[in-house]
Protein backbone atom coordinates (compact mmCIF):
# COMPACT_ATOMS: atom_id res chain seq x y z
CA UNK A 1 0.00 0.00 0.00
CA UNK A 2 1.48 3.58 -0.71
CA UNK A 3 2.13 5.66 2.20
CA UNK A 4 -0.77 8.32 0.91
CA UNK A 5 -3.44 5.50 1.15
CA UNK A 6 -1.68 4.16 4.41
CA UNK A 7 -2.34 7.83 5.70
CA UNK A 8 -5.44 8.50 4.03
CA UNK A 9 -6.89 4.97 6.26
CA UNK A 10 -5.23 6.31 9.87
CA UNK A 11 -6.42 9.95 9.27
CA UNK A 12 -9.85 10.02 7.31
CA UNK A 13 -7.74 11.33 4.26
CA UNK A 14 -5.31 14.38 4.01
CA UNK A 15 -7.49 17.13 4.64
CA UNK A 16 -5.34 19.75 3.27
CA UNK A 17 -5.31 18.63 0.13
CA UNK A 18 -9.38 18.49 0.05
CA UNK A 19 -9.71 22.14 1.35
CA UNK A 20 -6.83 23.90 -0.39
CA UNK A 21 -8.51 25.20 -3.67
CA UNK A 22 -7.35 23.98 -7.11
CA UNK A 23 -4.16 26.23 -8.25
CA UNK A 24 -4.57 27.38 -12.05
CA UNK A 25 -2.17 29.39 -14.41
CA UNK A 26 0.96 28.78 -11.76
CA UNK A 27 4.20 31.11 -13.57
CA UNK A 28 7.56 29.82 -14.14
CA UNK A 29 9.81 29.61 -10.85
CA UNK A 30 12.75 28.42 -12.49
CA UNK A 31 14.51 31.60 -12.27
CA UNK A 32 14.19 31.00 -8.38
CA UNK A 33 16.79 28.04 -8.72
CA UNK A 34 19.19 29.30 -10.90
CA UNK A 35 23.06 29.88 -10.73
CA UNK A 36 23.84 33.76 -9.98
CA UNK A 37 27.13 35.82 -9.56
CA UNK A 38 28.47 36.84 -6.19
CA UNK A 39 29.03 40.33 -5.01
CA UNK A 40 31.92 40.43 -2.99
CA UNK A 41 32.15 44.18 -2.66
CA UNK A 42 28.99 46.00 -1.10
CA UNK A 43 26.91 48.17 -3.87
CA UNK A 44 24.30 50.44 -2.83
CA UNK A 45 20.59 49.88 -3.20
CA UNK A 46 17.63 52.15 -4.37
CA UNK A 47 15.20 53.49 -1.63
CA UNK A 48 11.84 53.59 -1.92
CA UNK A 49 9.35 54.76 0.52
CA UNK A 50 10.75 54.99 4.14
CA UNK A 51 13.47 52.64 5.64
CA UNK A 52 13.22 53.60 9.53
CA UNK A 53 16.22 55.02 10.72
CA UNK A 54 15.88 53.21 14.05
CA UNK A 55 16.87 49.91 12.09
CA UNK A 56 20.61 49.53 12.26
CA UNK A 57 22.20 45.92 11.79
CA UNK A 58 22.66 42.92 8.93
CA UNK A 59 20.17 41.47 7.53
CA UNK A 60 21.98 38.00 7.05
CA UNK A 61 20.57 35.20 4.45
CA UNK A 62 22.07 31.60 3.42
CA UNK A 63 20.58 29.61 0.44
CA UNK A 64 21.53 27.79 -2.60
CA UNK A 65 22.58 29.58 -5.35
CA UNK A 66 24.93 27.14 -7.99
CA UNK A 67 23.90 24.09 -9.39
CA UNK A 68 25.62 22.80 -11.91
CA UNK A 69 29.76 22.12 -11.85
CA UNK A 70 30.96 21.93 -15.44
CA UNK A 71 28.34 19.56 -17.25
CA UNK A 72 27.06 17.93 -13.78
CA UNK A 73 24.13 19.20 -12.72
CA UNK A 74 22.25 18.93 -8.97
CA UNK A 75 19.60 17.13 -8.88
CA UNK A 76 17.75 18.63 -5.92
CA UNK A 77 16.99 22.52 -4.34
CA UNK A 78 19.10 21.16 -1.26
CA UNK A 79 22.18 20.75 -3.01
CA UNK A 80 22.67 24.11 -4.59
CA UNK A 81 26.08 25.31 -3.14
CA UNK A 82 26.09 28.15 -0.33
CA UNK A 83 25.91 31.69 -1.04
CA UNK A 84 25.64 34.03 1.40
CA UNK A 85 24.02 37.86 1.74
CA UNK A 86 24.20 40.98 3.29
CA UNK A 87 21.94 43.50 3.49
CA UNK A 88 23.78 46.20 5.66
CA UNK A 89 20.93 48.92 6.94
CA UNK A 90 22.08 52.32 8.51
CA UNK A 91 20.64 55.57 9.08
CA UNK A 92 17.48 54.64 6.20
CA UNK A 93 20.39 53.71 3.89
CA UNK A 94 21.39 50.07 2.65
CA UNK A 95 23.67 48.27 1.14
CA UNK A 96 24.17 44.92 -0.09
CA UNK A 97 26.47 41.96 -0.75
CA UNK A 98 27.23 38.15 -1.05
CA UNK A 99 29.58 35.75 -1.48
CA UNK A 100 29.60 31.83 -2.26
CA UNK A 101 31.06 29.89 0.64
CA UNK A 102 34.35 28.40 -0.12
CA UNK A 103 33.51 25.22 1.53
CA UNK A 104 35.38 22.13 0.46
CA UNK A 105 32.59 20.96 -1.43
CA UNK A 106 32.92 24.04 -3.13
CA UNK A 107 36.51 24.28 -3.85
CA UNK A 108 36.75 20.55 -4.99
CA UNK A 109 34.37 20.75 -7.24
CA UNK A 110 35.42 23.62 -8.76
CA UNK A 111 38.83 22.58 -9.22
CA UNK A 112 37.80 19.80 -11.08
CA UNK A 113 34.65 21.39 -12.51
CA UNK A 114 32.22 18.48 -11.97
CA UNK A 115 30.21 17.51 -9.27
CA UNK A 116 32.79 15.30 -6.60
CA UNK A 117 31.07 15.49 -3.35
CA UNK A 118 27.76 13.80 -2.88
CA UNK A 119 24.90 16.31 -1.36
CA UNK A 120 21.33 15.24 0.06
CA UNK A 121 19.85 14.35 -3.80
CA UNK A 122 22.88 13.81 -5.55
CA UNK A 123 25.49 11.43 -5.63
CA UNK A 124 28.36 12.60 -7.13
CA UNK A 125 30.08 9.95 -9.92
CA UNK A 126 33.15 8.01 -9.33
CA UNK A 127 36.32 9.64 -11.62
CA UNK A 128 35.90 8.81 -14.91
CA UNK A 129 39.74 9.01 -15.29
CA UNK A 130 40.29 6.04 -12.94
CA UNK A 131 39.62 2.55 -13.94
CA UNK A 132 37.42 0.61 -14.05
CA UNK A 133 38.48 -1.42 -10.59
CA UNK A 134 39.15 1.83 -8.93
CA UNK A 135 35.86 3.27 -9.87
CA UNK A 136 34.06 0.05 -9.15
CA UNK A 137 36.02 -0.06 -5.24
CA UNK A 138 34.88 3.64 -4.91
CA UNK A 139 31.30 2.43 -4.56
CA UNK A 140 31.67 0.41 -1.52
CA UNK A 141 32.93 3.38 0.67
CA UNK A 142 30.81 5.78 2.53
CA UNK A 143 30.84 9.28 1.31
CA UNK A 144 32.08 12.14 3.37
CA UNK A 145 29.54 14.27 4.24
CA UNK A 146 29.36 17.38 2.99
CA UNK A 147 30.29 20.68 4.55
CA UNK A 148 27.99 23.08 1.54
CA UNK A 149 26.65 25.00 4.80
CA UNK A 150 23.61 26.29 3.07
CA UNK A 151 21.04 26.45 5.70
CA UNK A 152 21.28 29.30 8.19
CA UNK A 153 23.52 31.40 9.92
CA UNK A 154 24.01 30.27 13.94
CA UNK A 155 26.22 31.80 16.62
CA UNK A 156 28.25 30.18 19.24
CA UNK A 157 30.68 31.58 21.80
CA UNK A 158 30.29 35.08 20.08
CA UNK A 159 31.20 33.79 16.42
CA UNK A 160 28.99 33.36 13.31
CA UNK A 161 28.91 30.20 11.36
CA UNK A 162 27.04 28.96 8.63
CA UNK A 163 25.73 25.95 9.11
CA UNK A 164 23.66 22.77 7.59
CA UNK A 165 22.38 19.20 8.75
CA UNK A 166 25.47 17.23 8.53
CA UNK A 167 28.52 17.70 11.46
CA UNK A 168 30.35 20.19 9.77
CA UNK A 169 29.96 24.11 9.87
CA UNK A 170 31.95 27.22 8.86
CA UNK A 171 32.84 30.04 10.76
CA UNK A 172 32.26 33.55 8.40
CA UNK A 173 33.05 37.18 9.04
CA UNK A 174 29.49 38.36 9.32
CA UNK A 175 30.39 41.61 7.46
CA UNK A 176 32.88 40.33 4.70
CA UNK A 177 31.06 37.27 4.55
CA UNK A 178 34.77 35.61 4.23
CA UNK A 179 34.63 32.10 4.79
CA UNK A 180 37.20 31.07 7.77
CA UNK A 181 37.94 27.55 9.42
CA UNK A 182 36.11 24.12 9.04
CA UNK A 183 34.48 22.80 12.74
CA UNK A 184 33.74 19.49 12.79
CA UNK A 185 31.35 18.80 15.96
CA UNK A 186 32.46 15.23 16.51
CA UNK A 187 35.77 16.66 17.52
CA UNK A 188 34.35 18.14 20.50
CA UNK A 189 31.72 15.56 21.46
CA UNK A 190 29.84 12.18 20.82
CA UNK A 191 27.60 13.78 17.83
CA UNK A 192 27.83 13.12 14.09
CA UNK A 193 25.29 15.50 13.33
CA UNK A 194 23.63 18.93 14.28
CA UNK A 195 20.80 21.16 13.19
CA UNK A 196 21.02 24.61 11.64
CA UNK A 197 18.69 26.04 14.47
CA UNK A 198 20.88 26.52 17.70
CA UNK A 199 19.19 28.68 20.66
CA UNK A 200 20.70 30.90 22.84
CA UNK A 201 20.40 31.95 26.27
CA UNK A 202 20.54 35.34 28.12
CA UNK A 203 24.67 34.44 29.44
CA UNK A 204 25.41 33.69 25.14
CA UNK A 205 25.54 29.48 25.82
CA UNK A 206 24.22 28.07 22.79
CA UNK A 207 22.06 24.43 22.44
CA UNK A 208 21.37 22.15 19.68
CA UNK A 209 20.94 18.83 19.02
CA UNK A 210 22.66 16.07 17.62
CA UNK A 211 22.35 12.29 17.05
CA UNK A 212 24.47 9.53 18.08
CA UNK A 213 24.85 5.87 17.51
CA UNK A 214 26.22 2.90 19.19
CA UNK A 215 25.60 -0.19 21.32
CA UNK A 216 22.94 1.06 23.16
CA UNK A 217 20.74 2.30 20.02
CA UNK A 218 20.46 5.28 18.29
CA UNK A 219 19.95 8.89 20.49
CA UNK A 220 18.77 12.57 20.18
CA UNK A 221 21.54 14.43 22.39
CA UNK A 222 20.55 17.62 23.58
CA UNK A 223 24.29 19.97 23.43
CA UNK A 224 25.00 22.57 25.06
CA UNK A 225 27.81 25.23 24.19
CA UNK A 226 29.00 27.69 26.84
CA UNK A 227 29.03 31.44 26.60
CA UNK A 228 32.17 32.93 25.16
CA UNK A 229 35.53 33.00 26.62
CA UNK A 230 37.66 34.33 24.60
CA UNK A 231 41.33 35.45 25.20
CA UNK A 232 41.79 39.17 23.56
CA UNK A 233 42.50 39.17 20.10
CA UNK A 234 42.23 35.01 19.83
CA UNK A 235 40.68 34.19 16.42
CA UNK A 236 39.39 31.04 16.01
CA UNK A 237 36.69 28.73 16.41
CA UNK A 238 35.99 27.72 19.77
CA UNK A 239 33.71 24.51 21.08
CA UNK A 240 35.45 23.96 24.84
CA UNK A 241 33.29 23.29 27.28
CA UNK A 242 30.34 21.89 25.08
CA UNK A 243 28.35 18.76 26.55
CA UNK A 244 25.38 16.59 26.45
CA UNK A 245 22.49 17.59 28.21
CA UNK A 246 20.46 14.87 28.02
CA UNK A 247 19.97 11.81 25.61
CA UNK A 248 16.53 10.38 24.41
CA UNK A 249 16.41 7.18 22.97
CA UNK A 250 14.78 6.74 19.48
CA UNK A 251 11.96 4.53 19.23
CA UNK A 252 13.10 2.31 16.71
CA UNK A 253 17.20 2.43 16.77
CA UNK A 254 16.73 0.81 12.60
CA UNK A 255 14.83 3.71 11.92
CA UNK A 256 15.39 6.96 13.59
CA UNK A 257 13.51 10.24 12.75
CA UNK A 258 14.52 13.20 10.68
CA UNK A 259 14.22 16.68 12.59
CA UNK A 260 15.01 19.93 10.94
CA UNK A 261 14.66 22.22 14.76
CA UNK A 262 14.16 21.22 18.33
CA UNK A 263 13.11 23.80 21.34
CA UNK A 264 15.16 24.11 24.44
CA UNK A 265 16.41 27.85 25.34
CA UNK A 266 14.67 29.65 28.15
CA UNK A 267 12.39 32.98 27.55
CA UNK A 268 14.65 36.04 27.23
CA UNK A 269 17.11 36.16 23.93
CA UNK A 270 19.26 38.85 22.47
CA UNK A 271 17.70 41.37 20.56
CA UNK A 272 20.16 40.44 17.84
CA UNK A 273 19.05 36.84 17.18
CA UNK A 274 15.37 37.25 17.27
CA UNK A 275 14.89 35.57 14.32
CA UNK A 276 15.62 32.18 14.71
CA UNK A 277 12.99 29.73 14.21
CA UNK A 278 11.74 27.35 17.44
CA UNK A 279 9.37 26.72 19.85
CA UNK A 280 10.45 25.77 23.37
CA UNK A 281 9.21 26.15 27.23
CA UNK A 282 10.78 27.84 30.03
CA UNK A 283 11.57 24.09 31.97
CA UNK A 284 11.04 21.32 28.97
CA UNK A 285 12.61 20.22 25.76
CA UNK A 286 10.11 18.48 23.61
CA UNK A 287 11.62 16.33 21.19
CA UNK A 288 8.96 15.37 17.77
CA UNK A 289 10.01 12.32 16.88
CA UNK A 290 7.81 11.93 13.15
CA UNK A 291 7.09 9.41 10.79
CA UNK A 292 9.80 10.66 8.29
CA UNK A 293 12.43 8.31 8.92
CA UNK A 294 16.14 7.51 8.04
CA UNK A 295 16.78 3.66 7.20
CA UNK A 296 19.79 2.63 8.57
CA UNK A 297 19.89 -0.48 6.64
CA UNK A 298 19.56 1.48 3.12
CA UNK A 299 22.09 4.14 4.43
CA UNK A 300 24.21 1.13 4.34
CA UNK A 301 23.85 0.43 0.59
CA UNK A 302 22.77 3.15 -0.96
CA UNK A 303 26.39 4.25 -2.03
CA UNK A 304 26.81 0.65 -3.62
CA UNK A 305 23.18 1.06 -5.02
CA UNK A 306 24.18 4.57 -6.31
CA UNK A 307 21.54 6.06 -4.76
CA UNK A 308 21.48 9.54 -3.14
CA UNK A 309 20.82 10.67 0.46
CA UNK A 310 17.04 11.96 0.11
CA UNK A 311 16.28 8.05 -1.27
CA UNK A 312 17.43 6.87 2.49
CA UNK A 313 14.51 9.01 4.11
CA UNK A 314 11.09 7.79 3.66
CA UNK A 315 7.47 8.68 4.53
CA UNK A 316 6.15 6.08 6.89
CA UNK A 317 2.61 7.05 8.49
CA UNK A 318 2.38 3.83 9.99
CA UNK A 319 4.03 5.06 13.11
CA UNK A 320 2.63 7.91 15.47
CA UNK A 321 4.14 11.04 16.05
CA UNK A 322 5.51 10.89 19.60
CA UNK A 323 6.31 13.74 21.83
CA UNK A 324 9.39 13.22 24.38
CA UNK A 325 9.17 15.63 27.15
CA UNK A 326 12.66 16.64 28.74
CA UNK A 327 13.19 18.80 32.10
CA UNK A 328 15.49 21.44 30.46
CA UNK A 329 17.79 21.64 33.96
CA UNK A 330 17.57 18.12 35.28
CA UNK A 331 17.76 16.35 31.72
CA UNK A 332 14.79 13.90 33.69
CA UNK A 333 12.57 12.32 30.54
CA UNK A 334 8.53 12.58 31.10
CA UNK A 335 7.38 8.81 32.18
CA UNK A 336 4.52 9.82 29.97
CA UNK A 337 4.41 8.79 26.36
CA UNK A 338 2.53 11.62 24.47
CA UNK A 339 1.66 10.33 21.03
CA UNK A 340 -0.60 12.00 17.97
CA UNK A 341 -1.48 10.50 14.62
CA UNK A 342 1.03 10.86 12.00
CA UNK A 343 2.25 14.40 10.61
CA UNK A 344 5.19 15.92 9.68
CA UNK A 345 6.86 19.31 11.11
CA UNK A 346 9.70 21.39 10.11
CA UNK A 347 9.75 24.72 12.14
CA UNK A 348 7.71 25.29 15.42
CA UNK A 349 5.88 28.84 15.61
CA UNK A 350 6.06 29.02 19.50
CA UNK A 351 5.11 27.01 22.55
CA UNK A 352 4.51 27.96 26.56
CA UNK A 353 3.21 26.57 29.80
CA UNK A 354 -0.22 27.18 30.75
CA UNK A 355 -2.07 26.24 34.06
CA UNK A 356 -0.28 22.99 34.01
CA UNK A 357 -0.34 22.49 30.66
CA UNK A 358 2.09 22.40 27.79
CA UNK A 359 0.97 24.35 24.64
CA UNK A 360 2.86 23.78 21.23
CA UNK A 361 1.97 25.34 18.06
CA UNK A 362 3.80 24.63 14.67
CA UNK A 363 3.20 24.62 11.23
CA UNK A 364 2.33 20.33 10.13
CA UNK A 365 1.58 18.73 6.81
CA UNK A 366 0.23 14.95 6.73
CA UNK A 367 2.40 14.04 3.83
CA UNK A 368 6.38 13.93 4.65
CA UNK A 369 6.94 12.77 1.05
CA UNK A 370 6.77 16.48 0.19
CA UNK A 371 10.77 17.44 1.25
CA UNK A 372 11.90 14.76 -1.69
CA UNK A 373 9.49 16.98 -3.92
CA UNK A 374 11.50 19.77 -4.32
CA UNK A 375 14.07 18.67 -6.83
CA UNK A 376 15.12 21.09 -9.36
CA UNK A 377 13.33 19.19 -12.27
CA UNK A 378 10.29 19.73 -10.62
CA UNK A 379 10.87 23.17 -9.55
CA UNK A 380 11.81 24.04 -13.10
CA UNK A 381 9.42 22.74 -14.95
CA UNK A 382 7.55 25.26 -17.37
CA UNK A 383 4.20 27.00 -16.66
CA UNK A 384 0.76 24.73 -17.95
CA UNK A 385 -1.16 22.08 -16.71
CA UNK A 386 1.73 19.69 -15.87
CA UNK A 387 3.01 22.24 -13.03
CA UNK A 388 -0.61 22.94 -11.93
CA UNK A 389 -0.92 19.34 -11.23
CA UNK A 390 1.94 18.85 -9.66
CA UNK A 391 1.53 21.53 -6.98
CA UNK A 392 -1.84 20.21 -6.40
CA UNK A 393 -0.67 17.11 -5.49
CA UNK A 394 1.25 18.72 -2.81
CA UNK A 395 0.31 18.56 1.01
CA UNK A 396 -0.10 21.57 2.22
CA UNK A 397 1.24 22.44 5.77
CA UNK A 398 -0.80 24.36 8.34
CA UNK A 399 -0.11 25.80 11.85
CA UNK A 400 -1.36 23.54 14.62
CA UNK A 401 -1.95 23.59 18.65
CA UNK A 402 -1.07 20.60 20.52
CA UNK A 403 -1.70 20.40 24.22
CA UNK A 404 0.48 18.12 26.52
CA UNK A 405 -1.21 17.86 30.20
CA UNK A 406 1.78 18.06 32.17
CA UNK A 407 0.33 16.34 35.55
CA UNK A 408 -0.93 12.96 34.48
CA UNK A 409 -0.54 10.56 37.14
CA UNK A 410 -1.82 6.72 37.89
CA UNK A 411 -4.92 7.81 39.53
CA UNK A 412 -5.98 10.21 36.27
CA UNK A 413 -9.08 9.53 34.61
CA UNK A 414 -8.60 7.41 31.19
CA UNK A 415 -11.06 8.10 27.90
CA UNK A 416 -11.75 11.65 28.69
CA UNK A 417 -10.51 14.99 27.39
CA UNK A 418 -7.71 16.21 29.81
CA UNK A 419 -7.39 19.78 28.10
CA UNK A 420 -9.13 22.42 30.55
CA UNK A 421 -7.83 25.08 28.50
CA UNK A 422 -10.57 28.14 28.10
CA UNK A 423 -11.41 28.20 24.38
CA UNK A 424 -9.05 25.56 23.10
CA UNK A 425 -10.07 22.53 20.72
CA UNK A 426 -6.93 19.98 21.31
CA UNK A 427 -7.60 16.95 23.24
CA UNK A 428 -5.20 14.67 25.35
CA UNK A 429 -6.83 11.43 26.87
CA UNK A 430 -5.22 9.12 28.36
CA UNK A 431 -5.36 5.20 26.49
CA UNK A 432 -3.36 3.70 29.15
CA UNK A 433 -0.85 3.30 31.92
CA UNK A 434 0.97 6.41 31.05
CA UNK A 435 0.26 6.98 28.02
CA UNK A 436 -1.72 9.86 26.06
CA UNK A 437 -2.96 10.36 23.05
CA UNK A 438 -2.98 14.04 21.42
CA UNK A 439 -5.29 15.49 18.92
CA UNK A 440 -4.43 19.18 17.47
CA UNK A 441 -6.82 22.59 16.76
CA UNK A 442 -6.56 24.09 13.63
CA UNK A 443 -4.96 27.74 13.99
CA UNK A 444 -6.61 29.36 11.23
CA UNK A 445 -9.50 29.77 9.52
CA UNK A 446 -10.47 28.76 5.81
CA UNK A 447 -9.39 32.70 4.77
CA UNK A 448 -5.62 30.67 5.00
CA UNK A 449 -6.51 28.53 1.87
CA UNK A 450 -6.66 31.12 -0.80
CA UNK A 451 -2.52 31.61 0.18
CA UNK A 452 -1.90 28.11 -0.11
CA UNK A 453 -0.86 27.16 3.37
CA UNK A 454 2.04 28.68 5.34
CA UNK A 455 5.85 27.60 6.27
CA UNK A 456 8.87 30.00 8.00
CA UNK A 457 6.84 31.05 10.73
CA UNK A 458 8.14 34.06 12.85
CA UNK A 459 7.10 35.19 16.00
CA UNK A 460 8.35 38.46 18.33
CA UNK A 461 11.11 36.08 19.59
CA UNK A 462 13.04 38.48 21.85
CA UNK A 463 9.94 39.12 24.11
CA UNK A 464 7.15 36.27 23.54
CA UNK A 465 9.19 33.31 23.38
CA UNK A 466 7.84 30.82 25.78
CA UNK A 467 5.33 33.15 26.72
CA UNK A 468 1.50 32.78 25.69
CA UNK A 469 1.36 35.44 22.66
CA UNK A 470 -1.07 36.24 20.06
CA UNK A 471 0.79 36.86 16.56
CA UNK A 472 3.18 34.99 14.36
CA UNK A 473 4.58 36.09 10.85
CA UNK A 474 4.92 33.36 7.58
CA UNK A 475 5.18 32.74 4.42
CA UNK A 476 2.18 31.38 2.29
CA UNK A 477 2.60 28.83 -0.47
CA UNK A 478 0.59 29.51 -3.21
CA UNK A 479 2.79 28.20 -5.21
CA UNK A 480 6.17 26.03 -5.27
CA UNK A 481 7.88 28.62 -2.94
CA UNK A 482 5.87 31.08 -1.20
CA UNK A 483 4.32 34.26 -3.23
CA UNK A 484 2.95 35.59 -0.02
CA UNK A 485 3.75 37.16 3.55
CA UNK A 486 1.12 36.75 6.26
CA UNK A 487 0.44 37.93 9.56
CA UNK A 488 -1.64 35.72 11.68
CA UNK A 489 -4.19 36.92 14.90
CA UNK A 490 -4.81 34.12 17.16
CA UNK A 491 -7.44 35.53 19.04
CA UNK A 492 -9.14 35.38 16.16
CA UNK A 493 -7.71 33.07 13.45
CA UNK A 494 -7.95 36.27 11.03
CA UNK A 495 -4.92 37.19 9.08
CA UNK A 496 -3.11 40.34 7.01
CA UNK A 497 -1.26 39.49 3.88
CA UNK A 498 1.29 41.19 1.39
CA UNK A 499 0.43 39.39 -1.90
CA UNK A 500 1.61 40.94 -5.51
CA UNK A 501 1.45 38.74 -8.60
CA UNK A 502 4.84 37.89 -9.82
CA UNK A 503 6.70 38.62 -6.51
CA UNK A 504 8.27 35.91 -4.57
CA UNK A 505 9.31 36.63 -0.92
CA UNK A 506 11.86 35.05 1.76
CA UNK A 507 11.30 33.84 5.45
CA UNK A 508 9.81 37.11 7.37
CA UNK A 509 11.93 38.36 10.23
CA UNK A 510 10.02 40.49 12.78
CA UNK A 511 12.38 43.14 14.30
CA UNK A 512 11.02 44.58 17.69
CA UNK A 513 10.58 48.68 17.80
CA UNK A 514 13.18 50.51 20.22
CA UNK A 515 10.89 50.55 23.29
CA UNK A 516 7.99 48.97 22.05
CA UNK A 517 5.36 48.25 24.35
CA UNK A 518 3.00 45.89 22.27
CA UNK A 519 3.79 42.65 20.87
CA UNK A 520 3.41 43.65 17.15
CA UNK A 521 5.66 46.78 17.90
CA UNK A 522 7.97 46.80 14.56
CA UNK A 523 8.69 45.81 11.18
CA UNK A 524 9.08 42.72 9.17
CA UNK A 525 11.56 42.45 6.93
CA UNK A 526 12.05 39.75 3.77
CA UNK A 527 13.92 39.63 0.30
CA UNK A 528 11.21 40.01 -2.81
CA UNK A 529 12.62 37.68 -5.91
CA UNK A 530 10.85 39.10 -9.14
CA UNK A 531 11.22 36.30 -11.58
CA UNK A 532 9.89 38.05 -14.09
CA UNK A 533 12.09 40.71 -13.98
CA UNK A 534 15.82 40.69 -14.72
CA UNK A 535 17.94 42.44 -11.22
CA UNK A 536 14.65 43.97 -10.08
CA UNK A 537 15.33 42.07 -6.26
CA UNK A 538 14.18 44.11 -3.35
CA UNK A 539 14.47 44.33 0.14
CA UNK A 540 10.91 44.80 2.06
CA UNK A 541 10.03 46.39 5.33
CA UNK A 542 6.77 46.02 6.81
CA UNK A 543 5.29 47.94 9.43
CA UNK A 544 4.39 44.84 11.57
CA UNK A 545 1.18 46.16 13.16
CA UNK A 546 -0.75 47.21 9.54
CA UNK A 547 1.48 44.83 7.63
CA UNK A 548 1.73 47.71 4.77
CA UNK A 549 4.62 48.57 3.61
CA UNK A 550 6.93 51.21 4.55
CA UNK A 551 10.00 50.97 2.22
CA UNK A 552 12.03 49.03 0.13
CA UNK A 553 15.69 48.94 -1.01
CA UNK A 554 15.88 47.83 -5.02
CA UNK A 555 19.50 45.89 -5.39
CA UNK A 556 20.10 45.74 -9.53
CA UNK A 557 20.80 41.90 -9.15
CA UNK A 558 19.41 37.88 -9.12
CA UNK A 559 19.35 36.30 -5.79
CA UNK A 560 18.21 32.74 -6.27
CA UNK A 561 15.20 31.85 -3.63
CA UNK A 562 17.15 31.01 0.13
CA UNK A 563 16.56 29.10 3.17
CA UNK A 564 16.83 31.01 6.88
CA UNK A 565 19.05 34.27 8.49
CA UNK A 566 19.00 36.61 11.48
CA UNK A 567 19.13 40.22 11.60
CA UNK A 568 22.11 41.19 13.86
CA UNK A 569 21.85 44.44 15.35
CA UNK A 570 24.40 47.12 15.20
CA UNK A 571 26.81 44.31 12.74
Amino acid sequence: MSSTKQLNNRSGGNASKKKCPLAMGLEDIAPLVRTVEEIPEPITTVIKGNIPSWINGSFLRNGPGKFEFGKDNFNHWFDGMALMHRFYIHDGEVTYSSRFLRSDSYVRNSEKDRIVVCEFGTMAMPDPCKNFFSRFLSRFKIPKATDNASVNFVKYKGDYYVSTETNYMRRVDPQSLETKEKVDWSEYIAVNSATAHPHYDREGASYNMGNSYGKGGFFYNIIRVPPPEKVAGEDKADFSGAQVLCSIPASDSRKPSYYHSFAIIPSALPLSLCCVTAAMSENYVVFIEQPIKLDLLKFMLFRIQGKSFDKVMTWEPQYDTIFHVVHRHTGEQSKVKYSAPPMFTLHQINAYEDKGFLVMDMCCGDDGDVIGDFTLENLRRGPGEEMDKFYNSMCRNLPRRYVLPLTVTDDTPSDQNLVTLPFCQATAVKTGCGKVLCTHEELYDEELFQYGGLEFPQINYAHYNARPYRYYYACGFGHLFSDSLLKMDLETKKLKAWRHPGLFPSEPVFVPAPNATEEDDGVVMSIIITPRTEKSTFLLVLDAKTFTELGRAEVPVNIPFGTHGVFNEKQ
